[in-house]
C-alpha cells in the first residue's frame, strides 16, 4: 500500500481534471499510482468532482463532462506565457493613440491588451466575452460585435458577426494565433475561430499580430493570415536571422516586447 503523499485537495482535484481533458477518461487505478496515494483518496476526489458536475462517473473512473472541458481549456489557456502576453501587450498599447478604435480578438493575449486600455481615450471592437467583461469593468466603451457563441474561446462567430464587423472600420485590429510559420502564416485549429478572426482583419486599417515566441514554427490547420495581411509583430523574444529577413523583405514591422 503507497504512503500517502501529502497535496493540497484542490490542487490534486485541479490534476485530476486537467488529465481527464487530455485522456478523456481517467482510472482511479491510474490516478492513485501517480498521485503515490490511495485508490479512496481519488475516488473522494471524484466523487467530490462529480458532486459539482465536472466529472461524470464511469466504470473504474470518471470522465469530463463536455461543460467542463471548454471551461478548464479556457482556463489552460489563459495560464500559459503569462509574462510574454503581459509584455507583448504593454507594447502594444504604445501603438494606440487617444481617439484611435482598436479591435481584439478572442485570444488570450488580446485581453491581456483590454486591461490597459483604460490607459487610453479609446474605444473598442471585440467578439470576446471575456474582453466585454474587462472593458466594461474598465470604463472603456466598447461595441460587442455578436453572433454564435464559440465556447472553447468564449468568443462570437459565424456569419452575424462577419456581416457586423464588415461594416466596422477600426483604426488597429489585435490578434493572436496557435501557430506561426513566414511560408503557412498565422494558424488556428478552430474553423470558427479563424473566420472571425479573418473578418477582423479584413476591417482594420492597421493589423498587428501579437504571438508570443511559443508559437513560432507551429502550425494549425487553417490560416488566418499571411504576412500579406499584417502590417506589425509584436513578440516577446527576438526571431532568428532567417526570419527577422523574411519580415523585412515583406515590410512588416517587428517589435520585440521589452
Amino acid at each position: 500500500m503507497p504512503s500517502e503523499i501529502s497535496v493540497p485537495l484542490l490542487g490534486r482535484q485541479q490534476d485530476i481534471l486537467r488529465r481527464a481533458l487530455s485522456d478523456k477518461v481517467v482510472r482511479i487505478k491510474d490516478l492513485a499510482s501517480e498521485f503515490g496515494v490511495h485508490e479512496m483518496t481519488v475516488r473522494r476526489d471524484i466523487d467530490a468532482l462529480c458532486e459539482q458536475g465536472k466529472l461524470l462517473r464511469v466504470h473504474g473512473g470518471a470522465q469530463l463532462l463536455e461543460r467542463t472541458a471548454e471551461e478548464l481549456s479556457q482556463s489552460i489557456r489563459a495560464s500559459q506565457n503569462v509574462n510574454a502576453k503581459e509584455r507583448i501587450a504593454r507594447a502594444a498599447l504604445a501603438l494606440i493613440q487617444d481617439g484611435d478604435t482598436v479591435a481584439l480578438d478572442a485570444s488570450t493575449t488580446s485581453l491581456a491588451l483590454a486591461r490597459l486600455l483604460p490607459a487610453r481615450q479609446v474605444q473598442a471592437i471585440t467578439c470576446s466575452l471575456d474582453a466585454a467583461n474587462v472593458l466594461a469593468a474598465g470604463g472603456v466603451p466598447f461595441l460587442m460585435a455578436g453572433g454564435n457563441f464559440h465556447a472553447p474561446a468564449r468568443s462570437f462567430v459565424g456569419a452575424f458577426f462577419t456581416d457586423t464587423i464588415a461594416r466596422l472600420h477600426p483604426d488597429l485590429v489585435f490578434f493572436s494565433a496557435k501557430g506561426y510559420t513566414p511560408d503557412a502564416g498565422f494558424t488556428d485549429p478552430h474553423l470558427p475561430e479563424v473566420g472571425a478572426k479573418r473578418a477582423l482583419i479584413r476591417s482594420g486599417s492597421s493589423v498587428v499580430a501579437l504571438v508570443d515566441a511559443s508559437k513560432f514554427g507551429r502550425r494549425a490547420l487553417a490560416t488566418i493570415a499571411d504576412h500579406a495581411d499584417i502590417n506589425t509583430l509584436i513578440t516577446d523574444v527576438e526571431p532568428d536571422a532567417e526570419l527577422r529577413s523574411r519580415l523585412d523583405d515583406d515590410d512588416i514591422q517587428l517589435i520585440v516586447a521589452p
